[in-house]
């Protein structure tokens, strides 16, 4: 072990919260139970903002993989904190291999790529086609944070209904997509829906979750719960 390593996990250990660990452990199914410290996301947060004022924030970077949930999260917000485009997709592309969650996945929100959504949409397309479950959700995840108000183009909604995998993680996200998008693109989403271009379980989430949105008007959810479906998906 490293001595930066070393410090990090110190510190971490320092921030333990014994009763949240157990929390975030039934939160996290996939993540070992033995890995989780259990330290709450603002604590994590602003010892990143800490670290990446110093030179140990890129020795961290290079070290991987993590043994710690924490660690992996700290790695996450550190990759937020870089302030040059292709940095930060260097660093994701040598870290999105190892996250092996939903939460470190879906937290991981670059400041930087609302400066550059011209170059991310290609970069994303590589993350969603890449095979790997956190790559794709993530992948899909950004489109869904950036790419559904005003910078929108339907060929998005494409791009995510040919998403195929057997990967729960996967298909929850394209789910959250496409309520999401239905929220705020409702006649270009409408169709995948009436179409029935996703996964049955998938297109019926999707469906559940746009009728739980306070966005979704009530005519609009009467008409998608007619849409719930038990045949397979088609082609739009």
């Amino acid at each position: 072990m490293s001595n930066i390593e070393r410090a990090i996990r110190e510190k971490l250990f320092a921030l333990q919260d014994a009763k949240y660990r157990d929390f975030q452990c039934r939160l996290i199914p996939t993540a070992d139970p033995a890995t989780v410290i259990g330290v709450r996301t603002p604590d994590l947060r602003r010892l990143a903002r800490e670290v990446s004022k110093t030179p140990d924030a890129a020795a961290f970077l290079k070290i991987l993989p993590h043994k710690y949930f924490e660690e992996n999260n700290l790695h996450a917000f550190l990759i937020e904190q870089i302030k040059y485009y292709g940095q930060t997709v260097a660093a994701l592309d040598a870290f999105l291999p190892y996250v092996d969650n939903w939460a470190t996945c879906d937290q991981m929100q670059p400041k930087v790529f609302k400066k550059h959504l011209p170059e991310l949409q290609e970069k994303i397309k590589e993350w969603v086609s890449s095979g790997h479950t956190y790559t794709v959700r993530f992948g899909v995840n950004m489109l869904m944070g950036h790419y559904l108000d005003e910078h929108f183009d339907p060929a998005y909604l494409r791009l995510v209904a040919d998403i195929r995998s057997e990967e729960y993680y996967v298909n929850m996200m394209i789910a959250w997509f496409f309520a999401t998008a239905l929220a705020k693109q409702y006649e270009a989403a409408l169709p995948f829906i009436e179409r029935r271009c996703l996964d049955t379980w998938t297109h019926n989430k999707a469906i559940q979750k746009a009728i739980e949105s306070c966005r979704i008007s009530d005519e609009q959810k009467v008409y998608l719960r007619t849409l719930k479906t038990k045949t397979e998906r088609k082609q739009l």
